[in-house]
């Protein structure tokens, strides 16, 4: 089964945000296995959100990024505060 990851993270100049997020996504594809991708990078809730409000809004931004990805399956999502 052929697997294919991406990594997406944030430009650099861009000011790092609250919270670190991870999202791994997979998509069957017939006659070739899964597309697996995996996204990271930092974001900041808008005041009030949830963690699943979050969630919604990054799944949607991923989404209309990449497209092909709107009916996959999540993996594994992590959102933690962005700080030791």
């Amino acid at each position: 089964m052929p697997t294919q990851t991406r990594q997406t993270t944030g430009p650099a100049a861009q000011q790092q945000g609250s919270h670190h997020f991870v999202l791994t996504l997979q998509m069957p594809q017939p006659d070739r296995g899964y597309v697996t991708a995996t996204f990271a990078g930092t974001f900041t809730p808008r005041p009030g959100d949830t963690r699943a409000d979050s969630y919604e809004v990054m799944r949607e931004q991923i989404t209309q990024a990449h497209p092909h990805l709107e009916r996959a399956n999540v993996l594994f999502f992590s959102l933690e505060r962005n700080q030791l």
